[in-house]
């Protein structure tokens, strides 16, 4: 019963995150860019973290990291690689405006309740798998939900939507973890072998997430000594709190 508690809390948690968007409404966007960068740097770490201590320590503990452990971890790397370039393959050459959002915002709204859905079973069957798992599972998600989320609203706003429909949409697409959170939580409660397979699917997602998205947005910049040096300094605090939460257990 904790572990169903936690769980909800925690997606309830992750989806508020979407909300976040509410701060270009006053900050400058110029400075937002500045402080995405570092967020993003973060949220690499902090999945990276997650998914070398603490799931895939997880998937080696229940499986002894079988041939079926390593398929998991490369479907969960391929379902991330799906959900981005079949979700959101629609272009659309009408001018943008609110009148006539482009597809490509709609495209990205449905990918992101797919994306989220995901977020949801892996915290809830984390927390079936163990609480220090949940807790570092959704510390990762929230870390990567930030500027994810940030990122989803830039992009419906560039779309076409008026900022304060942008954020509705956001937030409504968000709670779609608490679905999947509670799919996992019943099936994971049912059945018992479903938690062993979905740790790893969960390490596959968190590995694609932050080298495949995360990483790559860093290289983007100008390369710049000091900024390098700072981005890298984000990334190594975002495995503080999984270390920390290693030594905890």
């Amino acid at each position: 019963m904790l572990e169903w508690m936690l769980g909800i809390l925690s997606v309830v948690a992750i989806s508020g995150i979407s909300l976040i968007g509410i701060l270009t409404l006053w900050l400058a966007d110029k400075k937002l860019k500045k402080i995405f960068t570092y967020l993003v740097s973060f949220a690499a770490g902090g999945l990276l973290g997650d998914t070398f201590l603490h799931l895939i320590p997880e998937a080696v503990g229940e499986t002894g990291l079988e041939i079926t452990a390593s398929f998991l971890i490369i479907l969960g790397i391929l379902s991330s690689f799906a959900v981005e370039r079949f979700l959101q393959w629609r272009h659309c050459h009408i001018l943008t405006s609110q009148e006539h959002p482009h597809s490509f915002a709609y495209m990205n709204l449905f990918g992101d309740a797919v994306h989220n859905l995901i977020d949801g079973l892996i915290v809830g069957g984390s927390y079936l798998a163990s609480i220090p798992l949940g807790v570092a599972s959704t510390i990762a998600v929230i870390f990567h939900e930030i500027p994810q989320e940030l990122g989803d609203f830039s992009v419906l706003v560039y779309g076409g939507f008026h900022k304060r429909k942008a954020l509705m949409f956001n937030f409504l697409t968000a709670l779609t973890a608490i679905v999947g959170a509670i799919i996992a939580l019943i099936i994971g409660s049912a059945v018992g072998g479903f938690v062993p397979l979905l740790v790893p699917f969960a390490a596959g997602n968190f590995i694609y997430i932050a080298g495949s998205d995360l990483i790559p947005e860093l290289r983007k910049d100008t390369p710049e000594p000091k900024k390098a040096v700072l981005q890298m300094t984000s990334i190594v605090l975002g495995f503080v709190p999984m270390v920390l939460l290693l030594m905890m257990e």
